[in-house]
């Protein structure tokens, strides 16, 4: 099953969407914060990020455009897991380099859709 990198400094968040995504079989390691996050992606090239974009030492949106910024990272889907869910939000995330965008509170179903559209997406890539 995929490897998922959930980037989340909130342990009720991360700890409620890890045991769900475990269940449903994905293989889950957690960062919890930006600097982590590219750190991990690099050592472990998960198939899938899920980045909170307010982290602390370093932001989603400066983890994404640095992820995104490196040939061996520059594939791996990542969607936005935010509260930001203003006007223009979604757009920021998407110029960051980000893949799709969910805004919290999770929509577990919702977010499993966007996750096997990220992952579809990836098998079809050259």
């Amino acid at each position: 099953m995929a490897k998922i990198l959930l980037v989340e400094d909130h342990e009720e968040i991360w700890d409620f969407l890890s045991r769900r995504l475990k269940r449903r079989g994905f293989d889950v390691i957690l960062a919890h914060d930006g600097q982590q996050a590219v750190d991990k992606t690099r050592a472990e090239r998960p198939d899938l990020v899920l980045l909170d974009m307010n982290l602390p030492v370093m932001d989603g949106w400066t983890a994404a455009k640095t992820l995104k910024a490196e040939p061996a990272t520059a594939a791996i889907p990542i969607i936005a897991l935010t509260a930001h869910a203003m006007a223009g939000d979604r757009d920021k995330a998407l110029g960051a380099g980000c893949d799709d965008y969910h805004a919290k509170p999770v929509d577990f179903s919702r977010l499993l859709s966007q996750i096997d559209a990220a992952l579809g997406s990836q098998a079809a890539a050259p």
